[in-house]
């Protein structure tokens, strides 16, 4: 006997929402989907199992009576021109637990190492000036202009480096865990800071730009100096807005361009398009920051400053838009988003015995032993 199960009717529709998954490719994977959410049919258990996994949303939501109402665990500053992305989709919750899980697990085994605490964190407060606080960041991170190397990759990869090198675990990712099937939208989210004193934690969306990336990095990392953990789609154009968002896209902009040498190295009498190109290579940005950080030295300002700015967004876009996938060498890929530091810790751990193979795979986001041994190799653990 076939077992049907009298599933609520907005319980299919809310995991649709929060899945992100197309409609059209749901009902040809289950064609009587339309007859389960008007409640004129009932699905059986196997297929509605299988609509889980294909919602990525955990079987027993659908056996309750209402919807539940899910909550990111963290401050969320985020603020959207989309309705639809308010609800937090599951690729950006299933992210987020999966970060705090490997936070939980470094924080156990740097109190295991008897690390010392990272003064750094919560060291600065939202009456810090902002040029005192860039500088502060500047001092522990050395990211000076020469050392940025000669591509917004080669930038991205150093501040990135610098940072775990100070204990922050530094991860980036397009797509949730090792799933490439389950790519993150830069709509919903550009990054997160999880603060913490022996296992900081800065998440960076690799779906982003590059560019884009290495300012979403400095803003999360002013987010740690601060001691605010926080959820953001950073938005570096805005001048209003949340008091803690503010300050961090402030110092991230003048960490990444100090405003005395962009007015130094601006001609205003040049086109503004050649200018905004010529200095995001000249300063590892992009072109969006040039634009906001202008606005600052008083050059661009009103209706003027946000026509340029709406205008260059629109282009970025574009060019997002004609972009490529992602991919390359998984060997390369992974330890980037789970964290190099992270990963080495893992690896160490499970090769000194204090961690089981299959604790630290699960981790890794690795399935058979052999990847395991050849990423530790990779890695130069071991």
């Amino acid at each position: 006997m076939t077992v049907r199960v009298e599933v609520q009717p907005e319980l299919l529709a809310w995991a649709k929402k929060r899945s992100r998954a197309e409609s059209t490719q749901l009902i040809k994977r289950f064609p009587k989907l339309e007859a389960w959410e008007g409640g004129k049919a009932h699905p059986t258990l196997k297929q509605l199992e299988d609509f889980a996994r294909a919602t990525h949303t955990p079987m027993g939501f659908l056996l309750l009576p209402q919807p539940p109402d899910e909550q990111v665990p963290l401050p969320d500053f985020r603020t959207f021109a989309e309705a639809a992305l308010e609800q937090p989709s599951a690729d950006l919750l299933d992210t987020l637990f999966l970060c705090e899980q490997r936070q939980e697990w470094y924080r156990e085994y740097a109190r295991s190492l008897k690390e010392e605490r990272l003064s750094f964190v919560g060291s600065l407060t939202l009456n810090t000036n902002v040029e005192q606080a860039a500088s502060d960041m500047q001092e522990l991170l050395r990211f000076a202009l020469d050392e940025r190397g000669f591509s917004w990759a080669d930038a991205l990869r150093t501040l990135s480096e610098r940072a775990e090198n100070l204990g922050v675990l530094v991860m980036i990712s397009g797509v949730v865990g090792s799933n490439t099937h389950r790519k993150l939208d830069p709509k919903e989210f550009r990054g997160f800071a999880i603060v913490d004193d022996l296992a900081p934690l800065v998440f960076i969306n690799g779906s982003d730009t590059k560019a884009a990336q290495i300012f979403s990095l400095a803003h999360e990392l002013a987010h740690l100096w601060l001691g605010e953990s926080a959820l953001s789609n950073v938005e570096v154009a805005d001048i209003e807005g949340n008091e803690i968002e503010r300050w961090c896209n402030q110092v991230a902009a003048e960490f990444l361009v100090p405003l005395s040498n962009l007015e130094n190295a601006f001609n205003p009498e040049a086109p503004l398009t050649h200018e905004l190109e010529r200095l995001a290579r000249s300063f590892r940005v992009s072109t969006l920051v040039i634009v906001r950080r202008i606005h600052d030295t008083g050059y661009l300002a009103g209706e003027d400053y946000w026509a340029a700015f709406e205008a260059e967004r629109d282009r970025v876009l574009k060019l997002m838009g004609e972009g490529g996938p992602g991919g390359g060498n998984f060997y390369n890929t992974q330890p980037v988003r789970v964290s190099k530091r992270f990963s080495r810790a893992v690896i160490t751990s499970t090769l000194e015995g204090r961690t089981l193979y299959r604790d630290a795979m699960r981790l890794l986001g690795v399935k058979k032993v052999a990847t395991f041994q050849e990423l530790s190799q990779h890695l130069g653990v071991g």
